[in-house]
């Protein structure tokens, strides 16, 4: 019965709606579908949403990395509000995430008229974008590194130093090479968020059309609009890339199993 009701669970709310989608998108052919990624707008929110998460998930990666390391493998002042502050994005609404945005940089910010008479725009524009992303995909990697690093403890860096590698050659190739897949993990699932964000962007993009418009406020702005086929073509795509990474994790998962069972009867 339990496993009925869960089955039952996941094919009202998760596989249905899904379905629908690519229903909706196809509803009128295959010309249709196609056609609504050839507008200016729609390439325009596609290479957007690539753009805030190419630059995000990868300075995501560098603070992940070294955050994990600071706080797995020493002891310091502040350990744990760092702990505190990297769990923050998860405890705040992405929409008030990107009000903090505004309220720094937007025009009647604290530091406005200094960006305005420097000609500097980032609010509605695109390193506003790229500033409320960073901040609500950052705890995705750290939280993935840091409960392993914590797990796998120091021992390995210690004798490491002790036969003579400096910071880096540890780091490189005893600390990486341990993390390696978690690492990777954490990327897939910041990069989803990333690609998926609409809250935080909403607030800082302006909405304007072909040019501060990621992919899911373009899908929004479709559908009220009443364009269903092409906002359905858009969700689609941003459908297909969740397909894609749940394939992507469902592999790391198997790799980093793999290699902790390896590692823990060797």
């Amino acid at each position: 019965m339990l496993i009925g009701i869960t089955l039952l669970f996941l094919v009202l709310f998760l596989f249905l709606p899904l379905v629908a989608v690519f229903v909706e998108a196809f509803r009128k052919g295959t010309e249709m579908f196609f056609a609504a990624f050839k507008e200016a707008d729609a390439l325009s929110a596609i290479k957007l949403t690539f753009i805030a998460a190419g630059i995000s998930v990868p300075l995501n990666m560098v603070f992940g990395l070294a955050a994990s390391w600071c706080i797995a493998k020493f002891n310091f002042p502040g350990k744990s509000l760092l702990l505190s502050f990297i769990d923050l994005p998860f405890a705040v609404s992405p929409v008030i995430s990107g009000l903090v945005y505004v309220l720094l940089f937007g025009a009647q910010g604290w530091f406005g008229p200094w960006l305005r008479e420097h000609d500097i725009k980032i609010i509605f524009a695109v390193p506003g974008i790229v500033l409320a992303t960073i901040f609500v995909t950052f705890p995705f990697i750290a939280r993935e590194l840091i409960p392993l690093m914590q797990a796998q403890g120091s021992e390995e860096e210690q004798a490491a130093v002790s036969l003579g590698a400096n910071g880096w050659q540890t780091f490189w190739r005893v600390t990486l090479p341990n993390v390696k897949w978690a690492l990777l993990y954490g990327v897939i699932l910041c990069n989803a968020r990333a690609m998926g964000e609409f809250g935080a962007v909403s607030v800082v993009s302006g909405h304007i059309r072909g040019e501060t418009n990621t992919l899911p406020l373009h899908v929004e702005i479709l559908y009220n609009e009443y364009n269903f086929v092409a906002a359905f073509a858009c969700a689609s795509l941003l459908a297909l890339l969740a397909l894609v990474t749940l394939a992507l994790k469902a592999i790391v998962e198997s790799k980093f199993s793999t290699s902790q069972s390896a590692a823990e009867n060797p």
